[in-house]
């Protein structure tokens, strides 16, 4: 079975899905993306055999359904092993499979919920949205369309007010940490890894938010998300400025 019937589910602005066809390109698997109407997704792809209803999502050519980007990553290293994600010294790759659970379990929630909380709490963030993200005609009428179905999203994804402003509160620790993961040579190395891929997507779409840009500009990690996401469509404010930490000085 060639390569080819690799197919790769996603949606829009997904920060995962941009993870995952960074892994692709990294190990130069060519594949067939297909993009899904954001929201309508799930009934989509249980109707294309995956049990759960999140992307990324991918079919490998024997057949499997893979999803989730940790576990997209650990499947594709099986597919096909060279070149690896993951360095060959032991310790080295302790390192990178370390950061990049930590990644996926706890920097990428956060960007996903932020702009779902916007998306739950404002019309016009909904119609910006549809204006970008989806195929339906007339934003402003699709915004309207979106209104039942973001709290929704917003709900499975725990984006409630008391959620969203310890992710604030706690974000400038988080971006620490990349930037300690990039100056210890874990992140941002010559060759890209498995934790690059899970981590700077994420940093990547904080940097597009219009609210959070400032507390992510100037730091290593922006620039590891540039290298890796080098675009990303920028994502209008719709956070309470009181929510938002001061930036760092320095930065």
């Amino acid at each position: 079975m060639s390569e080819a019937r690799l197919r790769l589910y996603g949606i829009p602005l997904s920060h995962p899905v941009l993870g995952v066809r960074g892994m692709l390109a990294f190990k130069g698997l060519s594949y067939r993306y297909v993009e899904l109407l954001a929201g309508g997704h799930p009934p989509a792809l249980w109707a294309l055999g995956f049990r759960g209803g999140t992307v990324p999502a991918i079919r490998l050519p024997d057949g499997r359904r893979v999803q989730g980007s940790l576990a997209i990553a650990q499947a594709l290293e099986q597919f096909a092993p060279s070149p690896s994600l993951y360095p060959a010294e032991s310790t080295a790759r302790t390192a990178v499979t370390d950061a990049e659970r930590w990644g996926e379990a706890v920097l990428q929630p956060i960007p996903r919920r932020l702009i779902r909380w916007g998306l739950s709490h404002h019309l016009s963030q909904r119609q910006w949205f549809a204006d970008v993200a989806s195929p339906l005609p007339a934003p402003r009428v699709a915004g309207v369309v979106l209104t039942p179905i973001a709290p929704l999203f917003a709900r499975i994804a725990r984006a409630s007010d008391r959620q969203v402003r310890q992710d604030l509160d706690q974000l400038p620790h988080l971006l620490d940490r990349v930037d300690r993961l990039i100056a210890d040579g874990v992140l941002g190395g010559d060759q890209l890894n498995a934790a690059d891929f899970q981590i700077a997507p994420s940093i990547r779409m904080l940097l597009a938010m219009t609210d959070t840009a400032p507390l992510v500009a100037n730091r290593p990690a922006a620039a590891l998300a540039l290298r890796v996401v080098p675009a990303y469509t920028a994502i209008p404010a719709a956070l309470p400025a009181d929510w938002i930490p001061a930036t760092p000085a320095g930065l």
